[in-house]
């Protein structure tokens, strides 16, 4: 299983990554999902190059233009509620393909909240049968939430490809992906891989709860 790490070349990432990160630049929830979505732009473009291609031609005003367009049909799916500004993203450049969603979320299993389970109740998706899907969360974390909403869009068919999108990795999130989801048909893109988590299962050091920073506290 091929894993992308877009931190090991320098580009514009590395200044998205280091605003996202800034406990200052955070108060401003606006500019913090535009840097998320801009990441979405920048992997969705990096994934485009994997992408099978076939001939079209166009007609202009001035005559017909050959061109190559993609022939994979794209599904990008979304864990709520993080993901949200992270898969518009990714709908800003593959603005054809189908969109899936799924409802993810932690719930602590003990007092101490260093124990996390994963639990799903929603789910939107078109059929992925034969199709490649994109599964956009910015955590990877444990990889329990991606595992599960992977195995949830499965319900509606068996994709082709699978790319695994997130802004931060962890080695741990990264190995259980590579034991749960096929390895010879998905790779993982990631903005940077963190060293791992604090005891309550936070990305060290991370830039916090991406769903709070985007939306706000919740209850």
């Amino acid at each position: 299983m091929k894993v992308i790490n877009l931190s090991e070349t320098d580009s514009v990432v590395g200044q998205y990554l280091s605003e996202i990160r800034d406990t200052h630049y955070q108060q401003n929830r606006l500019l913090f999902r535009n840097n998320i979505m801009r990441i979405g732009e920048i992997e969705a473009y990096e994934i485009s190059k994997t992408l099978d291609y076939e001939p079209k031609n166009v007609q202009t005003p001035l005559g017909l233009a050959s061109v190559r367009v993609p022939s994979d049909k794209i599904v990008l799916a979304t864990i709520f509620r993080a993901g949200l500004p992270f898969h518009n993203g990714f709908l800003n450049i593959f603005d054809h393909a189908g969109n899936a969603f799924v409802s993810a979320y932690r719930e602590y299993t003990d007092e101490e909240h260093t124990k996390v389970g994963i639990h799903v109740e929603y789910l939107a998706t078109p059929d992925i049968d034969n199709k490649t899907i994109i599964i956009a969360d910015p955590m990877l974390a444990t990889g329990g939430s991606m595992e599960l909403g992977y195995k949830a869009f499965l319900s509606k068919g068996t994709p082709r490809r699978i790319h695994v999108a997130c802004v931060i990795a962890t080695p741990e999130g990264i190995d259980h992906i590579k034991k749960t989801l096929p390895e010879d048909k998905t790779t993982i893109w990631c903005a940077a891989i963190d060293p791992g988590m604090n005891e309550h299962k936070y990305i060290v050091p991370g830039f916090g709860d991406a769903g709070d920073l985007c939306y706000g506290g919740k209850l």
